[in-house]
């Protein structure tokens, strides 16, 4: 896998390509010794512009080279181990039945312009069904750097084609032997990434697979970046409707170096291009989970990539760009725009602990308008408790009445703080009557007809938490309009509450349930289960609009294309999150769990990065006066920032882009930009003992000079961008 210059030698056509299998160990050794330049390449058809060349065989229609023209990085650069597509087309009594495109003659390559590419494949030969009566067909053009691919498949066999993996890029390389490179995609409004290279992350068990594999879906990310030290590829799925579920694939051949850190995630790729007479190489594909029906025509949704310079900034900066071509503003009220916290609290979970009676909430309600906190999250306010009884919304008898519920509501409501009701409509309980007698019916089916079902949570007593007797939970549909009208009923009975808003739980929770296969929903079978919340989000947006148009739609992390209906994102960070939701959009309202009981850490990260600050003690059981450190240094950093709001509130949130660090000990920082143009350096010192002096330079100051501040020290001070700062603390240098 180490760049250099491609090998000459092809593989005939008829000899089999199968990865996970080994290739050919005399080709293999013999395609490592050989060379090949971009001249010596016959039959290719280029596509070709300032920004990237790319390349496809004339006769297999593979992609055989790939390369970013502005970098010289040759991404794909060795023509034997192109690839060009593969289709599943399982069997009757064989369900390993694929397509490989590598034993594929194309039908036609044909350059329709400088920018346009069209590619087809008759007849396609299976592995183990023969020649089948399918056309798969290409489009793939080049437009200003932008590389798009388009398929369609003309299924004219009796078989289902459940996946269409196309591009396909047999052979991603470094930009050098020594880089990285990484994979990185959204999930829980975090930046996650993955190992590449030299350590590659296996994410699918060595039972599973027999290569080391990783994946990312659409249903959490519409886009990938492939990101080197100071460059990267974008990788996007070039439609936010999703019409169907798509994965990234990396695999990594033919394996590991070694195994004793298996069967770990992590472990060294060989180096060189071959081991043992097998070529090493990272392929890379984009896999389309269509569930083509027989005598059917589908088209993919577009794949589109791009090549870029510098972190992964600039590779969000295209998902950003194309984001603001389509993204819907929600509506959020004012208050929770503004600077705020809020406070969680269970009052029951499925153990029946019966922890505040609904008539003692209003004592709650007091200790949070004393202390600033703007609203609570209730949770485990209806019949059995956090995760058990769902989708039931009536009142549980153990707590009290619904009157008393709905009188506390509006005396804490009167007192300025907010109520925001905890629900959710992706579980059914099973252990109830309701699922025995009616919900079964719309929970999701899987391809053998049983309903696709998760283990449930484990809460407070040594039984279930051990797991004996737990809630299980039914997955439900909400493609199934009947479960869209039993959620929307039970909804109903939380808005008639009077609370100010609700945060659905869970809400990308559908877990495992990819597709549903139950034809008595009124779906197509199968259908991508993911399709169904927009229509659930409408009927549920529809029903409070009714009642209150300003009421609050929050949800536990949605994807971006769910953040249009649930506007304001619960979620949990770590030491290591990157926050790419506030750099995509710094208006989103974030918000962050903060138990520890002098939580310094997660508050000055929730500074840097400008989320809400959610109050947890005791795991979202305790009392706000329970933690009195952490709620002290909470309400610097918000009276910090009402202070001080047109820089990091109001501002742009940037992350690092725009200013530099530099410092004596461990620190983050993040870089906010007013309308003006005025610059704020947040700098945590990340050190748990000792304190460090940092160096802000922002480039270009503006002339009426630097001032620094802290949650500690709020009044400002000039400053020539150095700072002290104790361990376990914050300071913000600012352009006046």
């Amino acid at each position: 896998m180490m760049p250099g210059k491609a090998c000459a030698v092809r593989l005939p056509l008829g000899i089999s390509l199968r990865r996970r299998r080994g290739w050919l160990r005399a080709a293999g050794s013999l395609l490592a010794a050989v060379t090949l330049t971009h001249a010596a390449l016959a039959d290719e058809v280029v596509l070709e512009d300032s920004a990237l060349r790319v390349a496809f065989d004339s006769a297999s229609g593979a992609l055989t080279s790939f390369e970013s023209k502005s970098t010289n990085w040759v991404i794909e650069r060795r023509p034997q181990l192109a690839a060009s597509f593969r289709l599943h087309a399982p069997l009757p009594g064989r369900r390993d039945n694929f397509v490989l495109g590598q034993k594929q003659r194309a039908a036609r390559v044909e350059k329709l312009s400088d920018r346009e590419v069209r590619i087809e494949w008759r007849n396609l030969v299976s592995e183990h069904g023969g020649v089948l009566p399918m056309t798969f067909a290409a489009t793939v053009t080049l437009d200003g750097g932008v590389l798009t691919f388009s398929g369609s498949l003309a299924n004219d066999s009796q078989l289902v084609v459940e996946t269409v993996e196309y591009p396909f890029f047999g052979d991603i390389a470094p930009p050098a032997a020594d880089a990285h490179l990484a994979s990185k995609h959204m999930y829980y409004a975090n930046l996650e990434s993955h190992d590449l290279y030299p350590a590659f992350e296996n994410q699918k068990g060595y039972w599973g697979v027999d290569s080391p594999m990783q994946t990312s879906g659409s249903n959490v990310s519409l886009f990938c970046l492939i990101q080197s030290d100071d460059q990267g590829v974008y990788v996007e799925m070039h439609d936010p409707h999703s019409p169907y579920y798509m994965e990234d694939t990396f695999e990594e051949l033919p394996g590991y170096i070694e195994s004793v850190d298996q069967p770990g995630p992590y472990s060294r790729v060989p180096q060189g291009d071959s081991i043992s007479g097998i070529p090493v190489h990272l392929e890379f594909r984009t896999t389309h989970f269509v569930f083509a029906q027989p005598k059917s025509t589908t088209d993919l949704a577009p794949v589109v990539v791009r090549c870029y310079k510098g972190d992964w900034h600039a590779g969000v900066d295209l998902y950003r760009q194309w984001r603001s071509t389509w993204f819907r503003e929600p509506r959020v009220p004012q208050w929770a725009r503004d600077v705020h916290s809020w406070q969680q609290l269970q009052i029951n979970s499925p153990e029946e602990e019966f922890r505040i009676p609904y008539r003692e909430l209003t004592k709650i309600g007091d200790e949070c308008a004393a202390n600033g906190v703007s609203a609570i999250q209730l949770v485990g306010w209806n019949i059995g408790g956090q995760d058990r009884g769902n989708p039931s919304m009536d009142v549980d008898p153990g707590l009290g009445t619904w009157a008393e519920l709905h009188d506390a509501i509006a005396q804490i409501q009167a007192k300025g703080v907010k109520i925001i009701l905890f629900g959710k409509f992706v579980w059914a309980d099973m252990s109830t009557d309701w699922y025995r007698k009616e919900l079964y019916r719309y929970s999701i089916k899987d391809p053998y007809g049983d309903p696709r079902t998760y283990d449930g949570y484990s809460y407070h007593t040594p039984t279930q938490l051990a797991g004996i007797n737990n809630r299980r939970f039914a997955i439900m549909c909400p493609l199934s309009k009947a479960w869209r009208d039993v959620a929307t009923g039970e909804f109903r009975k939380l808005l008639a509450l009077g609370s100010a808003g609700w945060l659905y739980d869970e809400v990308l929770g559908h877990g495992p349930a990819l597709y549903c296969f139950d034809a008595a929903h009124g779906h197509r079978v199968p259908e991508y289960v993911y399709a169904g919340d927009a229509p659930m989000s409408e009927a549920l947006h529809a029903a409070a609009g009714s009642v209150n148009p300003d009421f609050l739609f929050a949800g536990e992390s949605p994807e971006d294309v769910m953040l249009q209906y649930y506007p304001l994102s619960y979620t949990r960070i770590s030491s290591g999150s990157v926050p790419v939701c506030p750099y995509l959009d710094s208006r989103t309202p974030v918000m962050v769990a903060v138990t520890g009981f002098d939580d310094r850490e997660a508050l000055n990260l929730i500074l840097l990065s400008r989320y809400i600050i959610s109050y947890e003690p005791y795991f979202f059981k305790g009392r706000l006066s329970d933690f009195p450190l952490t709620l002290a240094y909470g309400k610097k950093i918000d009276a910090l920032r009402r202070r001080y709001r047109a820089w990091l509130w109001d501002g742009e949130y940037r992350d690092t882009l725009g200013a530099s660090v530099v410092a004596d000990g461990s620190c983050r920082y993040s870089v906010f930009r007013t309308s003006a143009g005025k610059r704020a350096v947040v700098v945590v010192n990340t050190e748990f003992a000792k304190p460090i002096a940092a160096r802000v330079e922002i480039p270009d100051p503006q002339k009426d000079g630097l001032v620094a501040v802290s949650p500690e020290q709020p009044d400002g001070v000039a400053s020539n961008g150095t700072l002290q700062i104790p361990a376990r603390s914050a300071a913000v240098v600012l352009e006046e």
